[in-house]
């Protein structure tokens, strides 16, 4: 992890990154790298990501974001952008814009069967976000992690007695 107190110069080489990412069963999954580590390490918000998608897969479920905004620039190979209901080719030089609060999920997915998919991801990194993964339920709350939220009645598993009048020895019915 960068010193944050470090004068030096923020830069980082591709070819220097650090390899991370890994595959998760049949069809998810991708090799990433961290290009802006200085960034977040100073406390900065936005980032950006190299990614190597294999073929046949997507680096994540499809989501949307409350906060963050989103832009990829495809650097090599073929895949599509999943938007809402639209499915959209990609190739070299495509630029996707993915606006948060939009409400519509996104995804790009590596269609080609024999070639990686090479892209850039920049963003923001909002302390307080929030993504919906409308293919699962799920949802993430940055802090909480990722999970199912329900509808629950409002009075669903509250005490019939609220807890003050039996701890204050009420005698209220």
């Amino acid at each position: 992890m960068p010193d944050p107190t470090d004068p030096t110069p923020l830069v980082t080489r591709l070819d220097d990154a650090p390899v991370e990412g890994e595959l998760d069963g049949d069809h998810y999954g991708a090799f990433y790298k961290v290009l802006t580590p200085h960034m977040r390490a100073r406390g900065g918000k936005l980032g950006l990501v190299w990614n190597r998608v294999p073929p046949g897969r997507a680096a994540c479920p499809a989501h949307t974001h409350r906060l963050e905004d989103e832009v990829f620039l495809i650097l090599s190979g073929h895949g599509t952008l999943r938007y809402g209901a639209h499915r959209r080719p990609l190739q070299a030089g495509d630029c996707v814009s993915c606006p948060a609060g939009a409400g519509v999920a996104h995804q790009i997915v590596n269609t080609h069967p024999s070639e990686d998919l090479i892209y850039l991801a920049a963003g923001n990194r909002e302390p307080d976000e929030i993504c919906t993964y409308p293919d699962s339920g799920k949802v993430m709350v940055r802090g909480l992690g990722v999970g199912r939220l329900e509808r629950t009645a409002y009075m669903e598993g509250e005490p019939e007695r609220p807890l003050v009048l039996d701890e204050a020895g009420s005698a209220a019915p």
